[in-house]
């Protein structure tokens, strides 16, 4: 449990240069994840970050987990909550995820889901405003290991589905790339290639 935790927190502070490259007029950019723009990406990105900070404390609704008004305050106060929410929460309490047709999971498997999140998220912010990421081995490591388990299939391309469907050339690509493969995401994007 300490070994998903420390990452999770390297996870998060590997997040935070790549938000102080962001400025006001970048937040109308299209992001890799198709429809939402910038600012709609990260106000995504703040809701996740409160709704598990209290979802493994206690069980909330989906509400919970709505978009929040992305500011560079509001982003570092979410990834501040999430990290001490984290430590905190008692390792043994099953985590209801709302989000996930009200689901419990361990806590060990809520912390990699938002680890996933946090580093995928932080490359579509990287990649929206042309900044390359830097992750370090074991990151990428643990975050390949997550995108593994997200099942691929007809709900990839429902409403509002997390991901997109994995991409065919996934199957036979390593490291990241595969990582982004599998999650929809194709390594070569540019904004330019989103019109």
């Amino acid at each position: 449990m300490q070994t998903i935790l420390e990452l999770h927190r390297r996870a998060l502070d590997a997040l935070r240069p790549i938000l102080d490259r962001v400025r006001p007029s970048d937040l109308t950019r299209p992001t890799p994840c198709a429809g939402w723009d910038l600012h709609d990406l990260l106000a995504h990105m703040i809701g996740q970050d409160h709704g598990f900070a209290a979802a493994v404390l206690a069980d909330v609704p989906v509400e919970a987990f709505a978009p929040r008004e992305p500011t560079p305050a509001t982003h570092q106060a979410g990834l501040d909550a999430v990290a001490v929410a984290f430590a905190a929460a008692p390792p043994s309490r099953p985590v209801l995820l709302a989000e996930f047709e009200n689901h419990r999971f361990p806590l060990e498997d809520a912390v990699g889901f938002h680890l996933l999140d946090t580093l995928v998220h932080g490359w579509d912010v990287a990649a929206t405003i042309g900044v390359d990421v830097d992750y370090e081995g074991d990151l990428l490591v643990a975050v390949s290991l997550q995108a593994e388990l997200v099942p691929d299939g007809p709900s990839r391309t429902a409403p509002d589905a997390a991901f997109a469907p994995a991409l065919p050339f996934a199957a036979e690509a390593t490291g990241w790339v595969r990582t982004l493969g599998l999650l929809g995401r194709d390594p070569e994007w540019t904004p330019l290639l989103s019109r």
